[in-house]
C-alpha cells in the first residue's frame, strides 16, 4: 500500500511541473493565480500521500501549513488585483 502512496503523490508532483507551464506561460495575471492555487491544492494532497506513505506525521502538519498560506496567498492576489485595475 505504500508504494500506492508514494506513487499518487509522484503522479500529482508530475502535475504540478506542467502547471508551472501555465503559470510561466499564462495569458493574464488570473490564469497564472490560478494555476498558483493548483500548486497550493495539488501541494497539499501529495504532502498528505507522502506523509501516508512513510508514516510520517510532520508531513501532515506541513501539508496543514501550506494550505493555509495558499488560502492566503489567494486573498492578498485577489486584493492586490483589484487595486490595480
Amino acid at each position: 500500500m505504500t508504494d500506492w502512496y508514494l506513487g499518487l503523490a509522484g503522479f500529482l508532483l508530475l502535475n504540478l511541473g506542467l502547471g508551472l507551464v501555465r503559470v510561466l506561460r499564462g495569458p493574464t495575471p488570473a490564469d497564472r493565480m490560478v494555476a498558483a492555487q493548483l500548486f497550493g491544492t495539488t501541494g497539499v494532497a501529495a504532502i498528505l500521500l507522502l506523509g501516508q506513505g512513510m508514516q510520517e506525521r510532520a508531513l501532515v502538519d506541513l501539508a496543514l501549513l501550506l494550505s493555509v498560506l495558499a488560502a492566503v496567498t489567494g486573498v492578498a492576489f485577489t486584493r492586490l488585483y483589484r487595486r490595480v485595475q
